[in-house]
């Protein structure tokens, strides 16, 4: 049986606890997996060539306010690092790979515009494989020509605010809009 993409928003809306309100992040990488490896019919549709390139809004949930996007991108790029703010996203790769670092900040973030970061784990995501990022969380991904993925995030990273860092300058920047992978929205497709 297919693991149908409704199913796979319910479970989503499932993971969030009653008690804290938060969403059971390792749960949702395990479910973005299963709809990526067992539903190819939804992977065609979303990050398929004939797929609209840009990121594009697939699902928002009206209870816990998650957003399911496709990003299908036609140019590679390396993202600075950065964070999702008090957001939080799962990563989960339709089409090629894509190579994510992640970082700790060593200051005690007492100096604003001054940032130290050190790099703490480098892995690549093949087809199928998700990843996941809390709240505050820094990391950097790189994808090339045509890397497609399913992203779910637990706000609207187009409007939360966000921190982007250099760290060949020991600096940190706020953003105002989402700066994790293309700020090349389409329209949803709610």
């Amino acid at each position: 049986m297919v693991y149908e993409f409704e199913s796979f928003c319910e479970d989503c809306r499932n993971s969030y606890s009653q008690i804290t309100g938060e969403a059971d992040l390792e749960i949702i990488r395990q479910n973005l997996e299963k709809l990526i490896k067992e539903n190819s019919e939804f992977v065609e549709t979303s990050c398929g060539a004939n797929a609209e390139y840009g990121v594009n809004e697939l699902y928002t949930d009206a209870q816990n306010g998650f957003i399911v996007y496709a990003h299908n991108i036609k140019t590679g790029r390396t993202s600075p690092p950065h964070d999702h703010g008090a957001s939080w996203a799962v990563y989960g790769q339709a089409k090629k790979y894509t190579d994510m670092t992640e970082y700790r900040r060593l200051d005690d973030k007492s100096e604003a515009g001054h940032a130290e970061i050190k790099e703490t784990k480098r892995y690549r995501l093949d087809f199928g494989m998700a990843g996941k990022f809390g709240p505050h969380a820094i990391h950097q991904i790189h994808f090339e020509d045509e890397a497609r993925f399913i992203r779910v995030t637990g706000a609207d990273l187009f409007k939360e605010a966000t921190l982007t860092y250099d760290p060949e300058n020991d600096s940190v920047n706020i953003i105002g809009s989402g700066s994790a992978a293309d700020n090349n929205r389409a329209a949803p497709n709610t």
